[in-house]
């Protein structure tokens, strides 16, 4: 037999887990509703992403070296002096990133169906194929044709309104709205963001998230995120952090405007049956730093590696049981990770006396030290005890000062 696997939804997790099976012979269909598609997003990657899924230099539109934090009373603090030459945030235009990753997928031998999936039958045995049916935008145009695949397992990478997480009774997820501006600047103003990103935090750029510049390759994306789901919040929120950058947006030319569900939390069933969920549609993006590029590709990869080596490199039918392998290794590997983002963004962006204390305890070379290490590289890296001691005393001296452990 050969296995076939039915993946939804071509962003960084679908493609990388389509290339990952389609390395190992297994015969995989990959879906994607717009092949021109680009999701609203900052578009920062770590260090480690370059390396680790081999994406070539022009894929990576800035070299951000340098960050400023500004906090609610305009307070800026400089980051990134802890940072080695050859380290760096990159930053990227996702139509550009996604593009580059399912375009690969495709090249490696993954079948590329430009198509939107409607609906996804259950079967009712274990040895059953699972149903497809979508349009086919090849034919027809937008419509398209409606057509029907089947295939042994299923993986949904079709993001936060995952219609695959519908098709099993994933279960729901609260989830946050990103809102973003692209702005086109003069060249005077593009100079300034040559390798820096901002990050700003306050009551009137966001209640429970920050506000970002982060500068791509001809622009600017300018934006926020909330979990106030308020479409006159977001629009308030976003004037805000206009109004904030005012003086480095002046001159700007908006060529763009996107919004886009973010998930706040893992959905209650990742796998059911021989379906599994991955990326968005799984609930992989970190609080606190709100990131997802990343953590969405390792996901599918560690569900396609899962599926690979469960089935023989396509000789038999993974269950269940098996796939839920995935959702263990990935819990062991990210679970603390997941657990302390969440408590910071609880302690530090609840109210504008926190995120004082939050940019003040920024300024500390060992927090940064800690912080870069964490996120380039996805390893906490363990202080020695007295470097977690001062750390400690420091965080609760910056909340102090603010007042902010005040109830």
């Amino acid at each position: 037999m050969v296995l076939r696997v039915a993946v939804v939804g071509s962003g960084p997790a679908g493609s990388s887990a389509a290339e990952t099976l389609a390395k190992a012979g297994i015969e995989t269909y990959l879906f994607e509703r717009k092949l021109d598609n680009a999701k609203p997003c900052g578009g920062a990657i770590p260090l480690c992403m370059v390396d680790e899924f081999d994406l070539p230099p022009e894929i990576v539109d800035r070299r951000v070296r340098k960050m400023k934090m500004i906090s609610p009373s305009n307070i800026e603090v400089n980051i990134g002096h802890t940072l080695k030459d050859d380290e760096y945030i990159g930053m990227c235009r996702r139509e550009v990133l996604d593009g580059f990753l399912r375009n690969r997928a495709a090249d490696l031998g993954a079948n590329l169906i430009n198509g939107t999936v409607y609906q996804l039958d259950i079967p009712t045995s274990d040895n059953d194929p699972y149903t497809l049916h979508y349009a086919d935008h090849s034919q027809g145009g937008a419509t398209g044709v409606m057509n029907t695949l089947k295939v042994d397992l299923v993986i949904g990478a079709d993001g936060a309104n995952s219609r695959v997480a519908k098709a099993i009774e994933a279960g729901d997820y609260n989830y946050a709205i990103a809102f973003q501006e692209r702005f086109r600047l003069p060249q005077d103003k593009m100079d300034y963001y040559e390798e820096l990103a901002e990050m700003y935090v306050g009551d009137d750029v966001s209640p429970d998230f920050y506000a970002w510049v982060f500068p791509k390759y001809d622009h600017v994306a300018v934006g926020t995120g909330t979990m106030k789901i308020n479409k006159a919040k977001i629009k308030h929120l976003q004037a805000g952090i206009r109004a904030r950058a005012a003086h480095k947006l002046e001159g700007g030319e908006i060529i763009k405007v996107e919004a886009h569900p973010i998930p706040e939390h893992p959905r209650p069933h990742r796998v059911r049956g021989r379906v599994a969920l991955v990326g968005d549609a799984a609930g992989t993006v970190t609080k606190s730093s709100g990131e997802g590029i990343y953590f969405a590709a390792k996901s599918a990869r560690m569900c396609a590696e899962t599926i690979v080596e469960a089935s023989n490199s396509g000789q038999r039918i993974p269950t269940e049981a098996d796939l839920k392998r995935y959702i263990k290794r990935w819990d062991k590997e990210y679970g603390m990770t997941y657990l302390v983002l969440d408590l910071l963004q609880r302690v530090f962006y609840r109210s504008d006396a926190t995120r004082e204390a939050f940019v003040e305890m920024c300024a500390d070379e060992d927090v940064q030290r800690l912080t870069f290490d964490s996120y380039l590289y996805k390893t906490v890296v363990p202080a020695n005890p007295f470097t977690q001691m001062k750390i400690t005393a420091k965080t609760i001296g910056s909340l102090l000062r603010g007042n902010a452990l005040a109830p």
